[in-house]
């Protein structure tokens, strides 16, 4: 069609012919979105809500418009904003939401005509932009030109979106456009079976100069060893989909897991979002029509359906069904020799709207022993979106990818027949939550390999992210890390005694923990917030976390640490992470050389029964350092049980002199006490300075 471009490689030719390009390119994206709203039959469909858990159709019209004006402001592209109120208006509130939110919001919404007219004025400032900037080949993540490519493929994003939620409308509401004629061809499908794929390495992840525009999630990289597998040859026709609903499959509750059973309940699903009518006369929505459902087009549905579906196909063949994870799709696609760009390569596929603007039969475009590997519908992966090794936030749009990792968001690949630039690129990432219905489908692997669903995911709890740059971040105002400098105390008084088991116990997030395992046979951690602890078992198990940091505001940067970046080498196999309750502790947790507890005795409840236990959780001769700013507080302990800090008979008592009366009956002072400074930062301009008293005792 007139209004498709391929994607632009921006590494090579001039300056001047990348400038007139990347501007074809935006003009015929923002032409081809408002074409795509030309189908709604009137103005007033704007304002409706097709889909409950986003925005009306008049949110995404502004949106895309605002993005831009946004995105150059905060790259200081340009000085001012265009209009203030829209471009607040229309900024934020397109991710889906979870199947049973609701979001009943009132909105003040402009009229169309105004913005229109906006985006108008939109469109001249862009080209204003892409027409006068000073820029250098080749175009990277640090170009004037970057944001503009990122406004551009994120409308395309929304052209994609948008037509989803055209789909959703009545049909009274929406007219057909030549600009998007569907297909009409429909027949019996044919019969689907596994095809065999040998194994391989595959390389994931691409680098920071590579020739096409990506989002932050493409890059990095990982490399996984697939064994063979087997995969359906088509994609899943609505014919053989069919066969599932006609077996009871909605109403089976044992085809589908926990959340999959939940959303079906509340939904009252019994068949796909877009099939109407009643068994035996199906009909199929279509963007702006309905048809009688096509046997040979292949079913769209969300992950959930998918799961079901293969597990009744599971249980009907007794072959080990699922979806393909990222990994297995992308061997498919080296196997079939479409590891490549399609802008270099063209690939034929019913996408990048070279075809139609509805699926077509599942067995029309072959890709070598398979058909539609790429285009038609997207296909839902196992996988759910993680960050590669590597990965970095783009500043310009911080939030575009980290909030998908959360487990939550499945991979979709290969393009939908709307599917255009970077979303057809090879190394393109999108995820959707596994309830939301975009145009896809998908294709079933037999395989007995476990997939791997859960991954490392950024830490947003404000006071876990705060712990975790406390243990692992920089350090603040010239002061070094405290668990580092704790754990250093605790092996100099160790010095020529047994190494054989420690307890760091208050451990919070473990870089005592870390830091006492090398030297220690065993290291058990343990914390009564089990937060705090699954990002030390987090950290231990992928030598790596992630997290928001604080800045300003509601302004946050994501971090990452790594073990490896903090000299800390090994595979820390030998600590155990543990929630638990330091003045209850059980039974198991003895035979300590070294106990270690820091910051912790000013928060217990009762820290004299946690003092009074430990002597028999120690060897002879063991050490016990504690650390503290003797900071009491009654919201965490009672007064009548603070160690020191108030006065008796008109005499002032210290926690130290606490501390004496409580330990020296079993324990020995070792050497003076000594106070450790630590810097706990809030945000990049308030910082908590404190000194913590640290007093070492050796069991008796």
């Amino acid at each position: 069609m007139e209004y498709v471009t391929n994607n632009i490689d921006l590494t090579t030719g001039t300056a001047e012919e990348k400038r007139a390009e990347i501007k074809r390119y935006f003009n015929a994206t923002w032409t081809l979105y408002e074409r795509l709203f030309e189908t709604l039959v009137s103005d007033e469909v704007f304002y409706l809500r097709p889909q409950p858990l986003r925005h009306p159709l008049v949110f995404y019209f502004g949106h895309t418009a605002t993005f831009y004006v946004n995105k150059l402001v905060l790259a200081k592209r340009i000085e001012a904003r265009i209009h203030p109120r829209f471009e607040s208006l229309f900024a934020i509130g397109v991710d889906e939401m979870s199947w049973d939110d609701l979001n009943d919001a009132h909105y003040d919404w402009p009229p169309i005509d105004e913005i229109r007219a906006y985006r108008d004025q939109v469109r001249a400032v862009v080209i204003g932009v892409i027409e006068s900037v000073d820029f250098s080949m080749p175009i990277g993540w640090e170009s004037p030109l970057w944001p503009i490519m990122m406004g551009i493929e994120h409308e395309r994003i929304h052209l994609e979106t948008s037509s989803v939620l055209i789909r959703q409308l009545d049909l009274a509401q929406v007219r057909s456009s030549a600009w998007f004629p569907p297909c009409t061809s429909s027949g019996i499908a044919p019969e689907n079976e596994p095809v065999d794929v040998p194994g391989g390495t595959v390389a994931l992840g691409k680098p920071l100069d590579h020739r096409l525009y990506g989002w932050d999630n493409e890059y990095g990289h990982v490399q996984i060893d697939v064994p063979d597998f087997a995969a359906s040859k088509y994609l899943v026709s609505n014919q053989e989909y069919l066969a599932f609903v006609e077996d009871g499959g909605y109403a089976e509750d044992r085809w589908w897991d926990e959340e999959g059973l939940a959303w079906r309940n509340y939904h009252g699903a019994t068949m796909p979002e877009f099939w109407r009518g009643e068994p035996g006369h199906y009909r199929l929505r279509l963007m702006t029509e309905e048809v009688p459902l096509p046997p040979n087009w292949p079913v769209e549905v969300c992950y959930l359906e998918a799961k079901a579906f293969c597990e009744w196909m599971s249980d009907k063949t007794g072959r080990p069904v699922r979806m393909p994870d990222e990994a297995e799709y992308r061997r498919m696609l080296e196997v079939a020799g479409l590891d490549v760009e399609h802008h270099e390569a063209p690939i034929a596929a019913n996408w990048n709207l070279e075809h139609y603007a509805s699926s077509v039969p599942v067995d029309t475009f072959a890709h070598g022993n398979f058909f539609d590997l790429v285009g038609n519908v997207w296909q839902w992966n196992e996988t759910p979106i993680y960050a590669f090794d590597g990965f970095e936030v783009h500043p310009l749009y911080d939030d575009f990818t980290v909030p998908t990792f959360d487990n939550r968001h499945n991979l979709i690949k290969g393009g939908s027949w709307i599917s255009t630039g970077n979303e057809i690129a090879l190394h393109s990432r999108y995820a959707f939550r596994r309830h939301f219905y975009q145009h896809a489908g998908f294709r079933y692997v037999v395989s007995g390999k476990p997939v791997k669903k859960e991954f490392d995911v950024y830490e947003t709890d404000a006071l876990v992210s705060q712990y975790c740059e406390f243990h692992y971040g920089e350090p603040c105002l010239g002061v070094p890390a405290f668990p580092k400098a704790i754990a250093a105390a605790a092996l100099a008084a160790m010095e020529g005694l047994p190494h054989g088991k420690a307890l760091d116990i208050g451990c919070s997030v473990g870089r005592v923990a870390f830091e006492l395992a090398g030297r220690f046979g065993e290291v058990d951690a343990l914390d009564f917030s089990a937060r705090f602890v699954q990002v030390g078992a987090r950290m231990q198990r992928a030598g790596r976390i992630r997290y928001e940091r604080a800045e300003e505001g509601e302004l946050v940067t994501f971090q990452e640490r790594t073990l490896a970046e903090l000299g800390l080498s090994g595979d820390f196999s030998n600590i155990r992470f543990m929630q638990q309750d330091a003045t209850n502790m059980k039974p198991v947790f003895t035979g300590y050389d070294l106990v270690v507890a820091a910051n912790l005795i000013d928060r217990l409840n009762d820290p004299a029964k946690f003092l009074r236990d430990l002597p028999g959780r120690m060897n002879p001769g063991g050490m016990l350092l504690i650390a503290s700013p003797y900071t009491w507080l009654e919201e965490f302990t009672k007064k009548e049980k603070w160690l020191g800090g108030f006065k008796r008979d008109g005499e002032p008592v210290t926690t130290l002199d606490g501390l004496h009366a409580e330990l020296d009956e079993r324990f020995s002072l070792v050497g003076e006490p000594v106070k450790l400074p630590f810097v706990i930062r809030e945000t990049a301009n308030k910082h908590q300075h404190t000194f913590s008293e640290v007093t070492l005792w050796k069991k008796r």
